[in-house]
């Protein structure tokens, strides 16, 4: 638990300066008074800020602010199948499997070719406990083009253990 603790005490501190700095950026003024004009292009660069801080915290685990900081995003931009899918992981680190698999579909609605949607689902059936949707979701994403994927072997090796588990509860 210190370990936890103790990445709380130097990841948040830097978000926190990072979108100061942004917001900041966003208030600067004409000499006349007027306010800048906030570009396209300025406005995307702060959205994928927030979400790299997002991702960051997800990559640390901190589930919990990672899920605060998706919503954010998805909040400007909710036609994004990537946010879906790390709220949808960032859900799964919280142990709120349903949510997650809400998040993961949407993400397949979005983007049908968004293969980690599909890990994420079949993840999220298995906390479920709903193997034959796990294996549905993971055969998927096995044969999405991209072959060479490295979570490919450990998608093929969950689909065989899930297969091999529904076998023994059949016998």
């Amino acid at each position: 638990m210190r370990n936890r603790l103790d990445k709380r005490y130097t990841v948040i501190p830097a978000i926190l300066v990072v979108t100061v700095l942004a917001g900041l950026g966003l208030q600067f003024r004409e000499p006349t008074g007027e306010p800048v004009a906030t570009s396209d292009d300025q406005d995307l660069r702060i959205l994928h800020q927030q979400f790299q801080q997002a991702v960051a915290l997800l990559q640390h685990g901190e589930y919990d602010y990672a899920v605060q900081g998706f919503h954010e995003v998805l909040k400007v931009a909710p036609g994004m199948p990537e946010a879906h899918v790390n709220m949808g992981f960032a859900l799964l680190g919280l142990e709120q499997f349903e949510t997650a698999r809400s998040f993961f579909d949407s993400a397949t609605d979005l983007r049908p070719g968004q293969g980690n949607a599909y890990y994420g689902l079949a993840i999220a059936h298995e906390g479920l406990g709903e193997l034959p949707e796990a294996i549905a979701a993971m055969r998927t994403f096995a044969h999405l083009p991209n072959s060479d994927d490295q979570y490919r072997r450990k998608a093929e090796s969950a689909i065989w253990e899930w297969e091999a588990e529904l076998s023994a509860r059949r016998e």
